[in-house]
């Protein structure tokens, strides 16, 4: 596989993952021998077709799905030694999850959803509460705290999502189709806001997308067909990317 990295800077780093669903004749392999790296510091895409493997992959980097066969280290970590519980605790402390869906929960204040890590973590109520407030500010919603979920735009609750996953500082940030469902304007800020995450040198943002709006975005694409990683691309990505269309951000 192409791959101009320095092995100091690779977080996580999955060597001939093999996966497969079903017995017998039906066995359908979903993974082959993949091997796929990101650095910290960047935003490393994976795209290619659907049914190609990419949420598959993603799910064993992230420790929600066991493989077959090789090797994850992720941040130092081997996900293939842990046990189910240590894949649990690693999970809640290493990795923020953001997905195309939001998954807030209605019943919840933006506050509330935002700090859900944090509790899960045991972290008091007040000090969850107080951190939710200063990260909302960082994504332009601190005056929506109190709000539900339900009194949010589709781009406001993508951005109470990012906050939920960025709340406890983890060093590995997943997306799943995080813009399919916004237009261009709320998509470019959410993107605005996942590059300025990534340039943390001690965080690594990986990306699963159909979007090609974003592509511009990413430090590294990874492309996928039938189980494999068929291509991997390095772009500069120093000047800010356009998401091509004509209305100013408000």
């Amino acid at each position: 596989m192409p791959d101009s990295s320095s092995s100091s800077d690779i977080v996580i780093d999955a060597r001939a993952v093999e996966k497969s669903f079903g017995d017998g004749s039906d066995r359908i392999h979903v993974l082959k021998k993949v091997n796929f790296q990101a650095r910290t510091g960047e935003i490393t895409m994976l795209v290619g077709p659907s049914g190609c493997g990419k949420t598959t992959l993603l799910s064993a980097i992230a420790g929600t799905m066991r493989i077959d066969a090789g090797d994850i280290s992720v941040f130092g970590s081997d996900l293939v030694k842990m046990s189910g519980g240590a894949l649990t605790r690693f999970r809640a402390k290493k990795i923020g999850f953001i997905f195309q869906q939001f998954n807030l929960i209605p019943t919840l204040t933006v506050a509330e959803n935002v700090g859900v890590p944090l509790l899960i973590q045991g972290v008091s109520a007040s000090k969850a509460l107080k951190r939710s407030r200063e990260i909302l500010e960082q994504v332009g919603l601190g005056t929506r705290w109190k709000d539900r979920p339900n009194k949010l735009s589709g781009g406001q609750q993508q951005r109470v999502a990012i906050a939920r996953a960025l709340v406890h500082q983890p060093p590995l940030v997943i997306c799943d189709e995080p813009t399919a469902a916004l237009d261009a304007q709320n998509g470019e800020i959410v993107m605005d806001l996942f590059r300025q995450v990534a340039r943390s040198p001690d965080r690594a943002v990986i990306i699963v997308t159909h979007d090609n709006r974003i592509f511009s975005y990413a430090d590294r694409i990874a492309r996928m067909d039938d189980g494999e990683i068929v291509e991997v691309k390095e772009q500069a990505t120093d000047s800010a990317p356009e998401f091509q269309h004509e209305h100013a951000l408000e």
